[in-house]
């Protein structure tokens, strides 16, 4: 294992040392004191609201070897209780953590695959991260560690790995500019341009922009895989595919990598793909048109490190979702629950209500909730996601939320039955209408809605084992 040291930390970070020895290893970071362990590196973080570095005691009382603060005043009692122990001040924890990071970084002469997109980052980065340890040993980002934080932190858990599949996501220009830089990508992956985050880049032609920056990091002779279905993308690929070595997939736009002979079902899908003049069978465990398009960019992936095929497909085939995407649970009086509830926008929420849609053998029940983040566009796109549960044949329709009521309202005028649709101001009253229609069994649940809707605490109430 490549290694940091107090010293290096110190000069990386123009930190102060208040105590301790340089020649402490830096390993393990996590920013929780209650999840401190013995010679973990707490990373005390200023928020909006609180200083995590106040809590150093704390971390220290919990057997951290390095705190790593910043705004803070260390009292001599502390200094002389845990003079074995090394306290760094620095300016910004968090940038701080990040000149590490690039540090642990140029460590490693492995390959690092970059992906954001408007949607299926997180899905799109768990199935090409399957394929990928097929041949190496790949640290994948956990959860949606996918922030200025959580980039630094996924890369500063490099130990003995020899690949990265680094999620990376963004709210304004620059920011993606910035972990490029830190990840330095040597493959960079762009799912699509849909409308996340389109309050505050105000079109998405920014919003493309602000994806395109995933290449100012892009190493020499880095390959660029897209999505060659995604409008914005297309374009992009037509202008400047002699600029950039750019592979593509697709269902519909003719791509470097697409399937033949689709067959979909409940539980999931099956095509052919034609490889170097031979077909290959596919079989993908989650349902759904967006799955397809994580596998195919999977396969392209896997196809741009040499993978054989047959380890691509089994790397398809048994890949884990994160949990809260697309998560699907089987319950008591044949209840399927689809928890796909860590975030929303039109996009997720469109492809959602189209695989529910296409689950006939039970009632479906699609419970939804406000989108956030779409500042003028909200009522707009809420109505829209509101065409689509009618399109799609919903049974029954709760929502929660001021936004989610224009989804009602939508359904309603595109022909959905009235009193099959259950409009709610709080996610309280959603839940409890929800409680009464399960009991009587024979349902499909889909729970979606924007993270900080809380509907998760849904799922944990009605469902959870």
């Amino acid at each position: 294992m490549k290694e940091i040291t107090v010293k290096d930390a110190i000069e990386l970070c123009h930190g102060t040392l208040i105590c301790g020895k340089q020649d402490t290893i830096l390993d393990n970071y996590c920013r929780d004191t209650r999840e401190i362990k013995p010679g973990d590196v707490f990373i005390g973080i200023k928020g909006e609201n609180h200083n995590g570095s106040l809590f150093y005691e704390e971390a220290l009382e919990n057997g951290a070897s390095v705190c790593l603060l910043q705004d803070v005043e260390i009292s001599k009692n502390v200094v002389d209780k845990y003079a074995d122990r090394a306290i760094i001040l620095v300016e910004d924890t968090i940038k701080a953590l990040q000149e590490l990071a690039i540090y642990k970084r140029n460590m490693y002469d492995i390959p690092v695959i970059a992906i954001t997109g408007s949607v299926g980052k997180t899905s799109t980065k768990d199935i090409v991260a399957s394929v990928m340890s097929k041949k190496y040993n790949v640290l994948k980002t956990e959860g949606n560690y996918n922030s200025q934080l959580g980039v630094a932190l996924t890369i500063l858990r490099l130990r003995d790995h020899n690949a990265m599949v680094i999620e990376m996501g963004m709210s304004k220009l620059g920011e993606i500019h910035r972990l490029s830089e830190i990840a330095r990508p040597t493959v960079a992956i762009i799912t699509n341009v849909g409308t996340a985050h389109i309050e505050f880049l105000g079109s998405r032609e920014n919003i493309l922009r602000a994806k395109l920056e995933i290449l100012d990091g892009l190493q020499n002779k880095g390959k660029v895989i897209i999505n060659n279905d995604n409008d914005l993308l297309h374009e992009w690929y037509q202008k400047f595919n002699n600029k950039y070595n750019i592979y593509t997939y697709g269902m519909e736009n003719e791509s470097d990598i697409m399937p033949q002979d689709i067959v979909m079902s409940e539980d999931g899908s099956t095509y052919n793909v034609n490889i170097n003049q031979k077909s290959y069978p596919i079989k993908v465990g989650v349902g759904g048109n967006h799955f397809i398009l994580n596998s195919l960019c999977a396969i392209t992936a896997g196809c741009v490190f040499d993978i054989p095929m047959e380890d691509i497909k089994e790397g398809i085939a048994h890949f884990e979702l994160t949990k809260r995407r697309m998560q699907i649970e089987e319950y008591d009086n044949d209840i399927t629950v689809i928890n796909d509830c860590y975030n929303a926008n039109y996009d997720s929420m469109q492809a959602a209500i189209h695989y529910l849609g296409m689950l006939k053998k039970k009632k479906n029940v699609a419970v939804l909730g406000d989108m956030l983040e779409l500042g003028d566009y909200s009522e707009k796109l809420h109505r829209k996601v509101g065409e689509e549960v009618a399109k799609n044949n919903i049974d029954i329709l709760i929502t929660a939320g001021k936004e989610a009521k224009y989804i009602a309202e939508e359904a309603y005028k595109n022909g959905m039955n009235n009193e099959k649709i259950y409009t709610y101001d709080t996610k309280q009253e959603a839940e409890e209408k929800l409680q009464e229609i399960i009991k009587k069994g024979n349902l499909t649940v889909l729970l979606k809605a924007s993270n900080s809707m809380k509907f998760q605490e849904i799922f944990e109430h009605l469902f959870k084992k």
